[in-house]
């Protein structure tokens, strides 16, 4: 249940009444109800507002009383799927009594009178903002804190009429001016308090809809005449378009997608059931990849586009239709890499059946090289929005190399459309590029070539990212694995938090030692002429692997810490793949097996995006080190196939069972829970 607040205090647009005749109060209220709120009231100050976030449950949408906007702005505030807690943020002038906010990566880092900001406002804040259940309480002291420093005025301002069907408790009382120096009205005080108390706050901006804060008579004339002036839902349509995507993506999908995402809409098509015809493509390309044949490799190419062009509709869809989920965030997460790396297995097998070469060691180093990318990709995300949220003093020492780098990809990133910024997009090889790129060199070549400029364009992009990434990562000097559960997401097994810490050698250090001895062991299997008599290395390698697990509990507070969970991913993917050659596993099930693990670590990074607690089974998979021992007793007892398949399906089934655990049933007791009934003078079912 959300419920929404019309907050008057402070407002003087609070008497306000639209052309019809209808008090703007009142209207805002109606467009609550229709983006979402299934409650909606109308507060008189703002201790009313703290004691219904101590009583509320649920997030909360509120909104003062002079704003005049689509009802699709509302509704995208109220479904945003970043939040939990978003405000709405305008480009319009700043004037005094506004708060200006000041933006980096999508968060509201700091917010308050125009001038206090020193000339680094990005927006002001648009006088609307929903805030998550976990930030409740801080909305209750913040709105205390600012009830403190409002000053009573003479006349309370109140609703000219009832807004029924909506349930409203009480009217707007009496409202107040603003202290001297600070935002004028409550919502204003409202959420600058927020952001002082050190509230994640999202903003929420508003592209080609209209949202304007008025003051007067003329202002409301002005802003209703925009308004009207705009189609709501060709406007949606176009937003459900990323504004800024890659180069492929933007050129040759977005330009018809919405079409395809209007139609799937009227066929009443969910997110996730697109997700899942996409899935299908991709497997048809896979299959069409690995019978070979000139026919088959130029309709698996078209499948491949087709299936790409559904991945980004279901996205869109998901934009147009406001029907966002944790489940279908995470599932599309997950399906996007499955689907990739069932591609490759396809042309991998393509490569093997056509007599073309080792076609599935292809395949295993492009889908090894890409999960670790992805690993660097989403830590050093995780590096920028730590370092936003900290002072600007504390985010690393002006100049150097790292502040030049850092301000040059600022300059490239708001050129929009130029030669240098889609340069920039293109060379880190997005997802886009990479499906293009199989489409073309399957259709006009073969898989060996796909998967060899695959591997040849991914290798340089993760070079060039690596460096970049490295040198701006020591400049910010953020511990970003101080901020979250490191033993989680390096994946530690039990006998890895139990080794002691090794001091002074960092938990980085370990484990690029613990990537070199499977290395070493790999390369010496792949070029000796006998891999199954380096079977007494497999022990070797094994020992100097654990030693990852020596900063398993040492501080991850370096600077470059944040490339920790990739090279431990490295260490055990390369061990896995040198245990397979050294026990002459078959090339597919060591692919399998590589599957696997990948699809439990994508989960892990795709909870830590979503800001979502460890998998239920999580302790079941046995963690890096566990599982890499158990390879290596395999090794030892001659008896790798067996053991590679065994675990691959053990950790198979847990993950399963983890994702029935996480997405169904513990949100059926939840959902039971909350059905039951409250007994009298307790808050209503949600």
């Amino acid at each position: 249940m959300t419920l929404a607040i019309v907050l008057a205090a402070g407002t003087p647009a609070a008497g306000l009444t639209t052309a019809s005749g209808e008090p703007l109060a009142d209207r805002l209220a109606v467009q609550l109800r229709r983006a979402g709120a299934t409650e909606v009231r109308f507060a008189a100050a703002l201790d009313e507002l703290a004691a219904l976030a101590d009583d509320a449950d649920g997030p909360l949408l509120i909104s003062g009383t002079d704003l005049v906007a689509h009802t699709a702005v509302l509704r995208h505030l109220a479904t945003s799927p970043v939040g939990p807690t978003v405000a709405l943020v305008l480009t319009d002038p700043p004037v005094p009594g506004r708060t200006a906010v000041r933006e980096e990566r999508g968060q509201i880092v700091d917010a308050g009178p125009l001038d206090a900001l020193d000339g680094d406002a990005t927006g002001v804040f648009g006088g609307a903002l929903r805030v998550g259940v976990d930030d409740l309480p801080n909305l209750a002291a913040a709105a205390r804190a600012a009830a403190s420093e409002m000053l009573p005025v003479a006349a309370p301002i109140g609703p000219a009429g009832d807004v029924s069907p909506l349930p409203v408790a009480g009217g707007v009382g009496s409202a107040g001016s603003a202290a001297a120096g600070g935002p004028g009205s409550a919502v204003d005080r409202l959420v600058a308090g927020l952001a002082a108390l050190g509230t994640l706050i999202f903003a929420q901006r508003v592209r080609l809809l209209v949202a304007h804060r008025v003051e007067d008579s003329a202002g409301l004339v002005a802003a209703e005449a925009a308004v009207t002036a705009v189609d709501e839902d060709r406007a949606e349509l176009r937003l459900s378009v990323k504004e800024k995507d890659d180069f492929f993506s933007t050129y040759f999908v977005s330009t018809w997608s919405p079409y395809v995402v209007r139609l799937a809409a009227r066929l009443r098509l969910t997110p996730t059931g697109v997700t899942v015809i996409s899935v299908l493509f991709a497997l048809a390309a896979a299959v069409l990849f690995g019978v070979g044949g000139r026919p088959a490799l130029v309709g698996g190419a078209v499948l491949l586009y087709l299936g790409f062009v559904l991945d980004c509709v279901d996205g869109q869809l998901a934009r147009y239709t406001r029907h966002f989920s944790a489940w279908g965030g995470w599932l599309d997460t997950m399906a996007d890499r499955a689907k990739e790396y069932l591609v490759y297995a396809g042309l991998g097998f393509g490569v093997s059946h056509a007599g073309l070469g080792n076609g599935w060691a292809l395949a295993i180093a492009a889908m090894t090289l890409q999960t670790v990318r992805h690993m660097t990709d989403t830590w050093y995300g995780v590096l920028h929005d730590e370092a936003a949220r900290r002072p600007r003093t504390a985010a690393g020492a002006s100049g150097g190399i790292g502040d030049r780098l850092n301000a040059a990809s600022t300059r490239v990133q708001a050129d929009t459309g130029s030669l240098s910024y889609w340069l920039k997009r293109t060379v880190v090889f997005p997802i886009g590029e990479r499906w293009a790129l199989i489409a073309l060199t399957v259709a006009l070549f073969n898989p060996l070539v796909s998967l060899i400029a695959v591997l040849v364009w991914g290798g340089l992009a993760f070079a060039y990212t690596g460096a970049l990434r490295t040198l701006r990562a020591r400049w910010m000097r953020v511990p970003v694995l101080d901020t979250v559960d490191a033993t989680l997401h390096r994946d530690d097994g039990p006998l890895a938090r139990r080794l002691p810490v090794v001091r002074p050698v960092g938990p980085l250090t370990l484990a690029v030692i613990a990537a070199l001895a499977p290395a070493v062991l790999l390369v010496a299997a792949l070029l000796g002429d006998s891999p199954t008599g380096l079977r007494w290395a497999v022990p070797v390698a094994l020992l100097v692997l654990l030693a990852g697990g020596l900063g398993a509990r040492a501080a991850h507070n370096g600077p470059l810490d944040w490339l920790v969970p990739a090279a431990l991913r490295a260490a055990e993917y390369l061990f896995a793949i040198a245990v397979g050659v050294v026990g002459d596993a078959p090339g597919w099930l060591i692919f399998g097996y590589v599957f696997v693990l990948a699809v439990h670590h994508y989960d892990l990074t795709a909870r830590l995006e979503k800001r979502q607690t460890a998998p239920p089974l999580h302790l079941a998979t046995l963690g890096w080190d566990g599982r890499s021992v158990l390879l290596a007793l395999a090794a030892i007892a001659g008896i790798v196939s067996i053991g590679m398949a065994t675990l691959g399906a053990y950790l198979l089934v847990v993950f399963v069972a983890s994702v029935v655990l996480a997405w169904f049933v513990r949100p059926a007791r939840s959902a039971r829970a909350s059905a039951a009934p409250v007994g009298a003078g307790g808050v209503a079912p949600r």
